[in-house]
Formats: C-alpha cells, sequence, structure tokens
C-alpha cells in the first residue's frame, strides 16, 4: 500500500510540474539516479523541433518524492530568479544552425544544459546571449 501511495504521489507532483512548465507530457523526462546517500532528480526537456534532449534542472535530496517537490518549488520561481540565454549550436554531424534557450544563474550552466547527456564536442557552439529582462 505504501508504495502505491509513493506512486501515486510522484505521478501527482509530476504531472503539477509538467503543468508549471507548459509542455506536454512527452516534452519532458524525469530522470532519477540512486547513490547510497541521495537520490538525484534530472529534469530533462526534449525539442520536438530538433528532437534534442537538455537539461531543465536537477534536484538532490534523500527520496524521490523529496527531489520532486524540490523541482516543483524550482519551477514556480525559476523565471524570476534564473536569467534566460539563447544558444546559438549545430550537431558536429548535421552543421545545421539550431537555437537554444535556457534558463541558468550563469554562462556556464547555460551550456552545461546544453552538453548534458552527451559528448561536449559533438557540438559547435557559435553564441551564446543573455536574452533581455522581460
Amino acid at each position: 500500500m505504501a508504495i502505491q501511495k509513493n506512486n501515486v504521489e510522484i505521478s501527482r507532483l509530476q504531472k503539477e510540474i509538467s503543468t508549471y512548465l507548459t509542455l506536454g507530457s512527452t516534452e519532458v523526462i524525469y530522470e532519477f539516479e540512486y547513490s547510497s546517500s541521495s537520490v538525484r532528480l534530472n529534469v530533462i526537456t526534449v525539442n520536438p523541433r530538433h528532437n534534442q534532449s537538455f537539461l531543465f534542472h536537477l534536484a538532490e535530496n534523500h527520496s524521490e518524492i523529496e527531489c520532486l517537490k524540490q523541482m516543483l518549488e524550482y519551477v514556480k520561481t525559476y523565471k524570476e530568479k534564473r536569467s534566460s540565454y539563447t544558444i546559438q549550436w549545430s550537431s558536429r554531424m548535421e552543421n545545421e544552425l539550431q537555437t537554444s534557450y535556457f534558463h541558468a544563474k550563469d554562462i556556464p550552466e547555460a551550456i552545461e544544459k546544453l552538453h548534458f547527456g552527451r559528448d561536449p564536442n559533438s557540438l559547435v557552439i557559435f553564441s551564446v546571449v543573455l536574452n533581455p529582462m522581460s
């Protein structure tokens, strides 16, 4: 019964996070990583235009539910607390210019989100621009 209750709470939190992100459920991936002392949640978004995935944000805590609660708090306020960046890049394999948008505390974090889950040498970054505050 406790496992089922956890699953229902996990599902509810994931749905609420997705609602705040205003992305369809197929465009948000919740990836949990486990260590002996903590759980890490990577929320990954998939851009349907160029079919690439990027790190949205990560949270670390002692349980899946606590990570999701932490993520929910982040998605409620990230636009006020993080800067918006536009990165123009291309894959070394395709040579087609792509444009992606990230919320991050600084340029290195935005680039880290772009590189998440891939070899950094597989991409060419042409520009990183801090977007005007709206």
